[in-house]
């Protein structure tokens, strides 16, 4: 609604006052509401236009007072200006407080914004989020307040200081202090960006720092098992019970698909009949909270029955005797040794061989390749798909042959 509105500019008389110079007050007045600024200047009363509110005459010294008085009163239109269009009340005390630089409102900082956040959702997990989900923002958090003390050299900052440079700066902050790899950053940046679009959403912060930011991603090659490595890894005897302990966890996954946090909390009561009378496995995954249904093929059975006697499993309600994800990533650089498997054998790997050469290696369509890996989104199982160059050569051989026999 529309406010009534008044500027004028006025000598202020005290009681002993009978001539000679006084100062020049500035009176702003806001639906009948007033307040008065000090110019800080000085006129003569005998000098001064009371209709105008300027100082009378022609010459360069009433020339130059009165463009004084004009600057003020340009920016008392633009202090008004800046109040309605970031929603603020429009008082003529808050243009006051502008005008002198006394900032009134709440102040927010970045980083207690990001922990009431994370609490939040720490309050909301396995209802809302899965713990890993939380972990993330949490090292999130770390890198903000990391970056803090070595580009500011302070705690935490207001969030008005969110701007263009500072996302930049994060951005090289991410990739040379902690060397992370141009998709591990913006990753990093995308859970600081749903901070930043909290703030706007509450009128916290009036322009979005991310506008012109590119956050592509980096296409990355996924490495798989071929068929030939996987038949080796399968074959392969260990007489250390470790590495025969993790070589079938991480083909189970091989032939289930299951990533290494779902694998490790797989209870028995997540395998039951499905609707062709045979095993399924029946869980929710943990990073996307997506439901899985995934028919278990022989391979992976056959793996399950050998650890139903296993202690850990037979008293903890697991299926496999998970080791920690560290654990599991050492031992299968010496499993891949012994094998002669020259890739960097990580236990992710074993989702990547399920998706490429175990399921859309063999004809399995994408679309049942992504519901059994639990994606929301097709595009993510698109990604598995370009690796196929096996499958490829097998498609343009039949060809070729088909050409060749017509």
């Amino acid at each position: 609604m529309e406010k009534s509105f008044g500027l004028f500019f006025h000598l202020k008389k005290n009681r002993d006052f009978i001539e000679g110079e006084l100062p020049v007050y500035m009176r702003i007045t806001v639906d009948g509401i007033f307040t008065e600024i000090s110019t800080k200047r000085k006129c003569d009363s005998n000098n001064w236009n009371v209709t105008a509110g300027r100082m009378s005459g022609k010459s360069e010294s009433a020339k130059t007072f009165n463009a004084y008085l004009d600057t003020l009163q340009q920016k008392v239109f633009e202090a008004k200006r800046k109040l309605i269009e970031t929603d603020k009340e429009l008082t003529a005390e808050s243009i006051k407080n502008l005008l002198l630089g006394k900032d009134t409102r709440k102040k927010y900082m970045v980083l207690e914004v990001f922990q009431y956040h994370n609490d939040q959702m720490a309050a909301l997990v396995n209802q809302e989020y899965a713990p890993g989900t939380l972990d993330r923002y949490k090292t999130s958090y770390k890198h903000t307040q990391s970056f803090l003390k070595w580009k500011y050299k302070v705690p935490d900052v207001d969030i008005d200081k969110l701007n263009y440079e500072f996302i930049t700066e994060y951005e090289f902050w991410l990739k040379s202090v902690r060397n992370c790899g141009h998709n591990t950053t913006m990753k990093y940046l995308a859970n600081f960006k749903k901070i930043v679009i909290r703030c706007l959403k509450n009128g916290w912060l009036q322009k979005d720092p991310f506008i012109g930011f590119n956050m592509a991603k980096r296409e990355v090659e996924r490495t798989a098992l071929t068929e030939h490595e996987l038949q080796l890894l399968s074959a392969k005897s260990f007489s250390a019970e470790r590495l025969s302990i993790v070589k079938d966890i991480f083909l189970f996954s091989c032939y289930s698909g299951l990533a290494y946090a779902d694998v490790q909390k797989l209870k028995r009561s997540e395998i039951g009949i499905g609707i062709d009378g045979e095993k399924w496995i029946f869980i929710r995954r943990q990073k996307t909270d997506s439901s899985s249904r995934i028919p278990l093929l022989p391979p992976a059975l056959q793996i399950l029955e050998r650890y139903t006697e296993h202690p850990q499993c037979k008293f903890g309600d697991k299926v496999l005797p998970v080791l920690s994800n560290q654990k599991m990533n050492a031992y299968l650089k010496e499993i891949a040794d012994v094998c002669g498997i020259t890739k960097n054998l990580t236990y992710h790997i074993a989702r990547h061989t399920f998706a490429t050469t175990v399921t859309l290696g063999n004809g399995v369509p994408i679309e049942t390749v992504s519901k059994m890996l639990g994606h929301r989104n097709l595009k993510t199982t698109q990604h598995y798909a370009k690796i196929l160059d096996m499958k490829v050569s097998e498609d343009m051989k039949n060809l070729k042959n088909r050409l060749c026999n017509k």
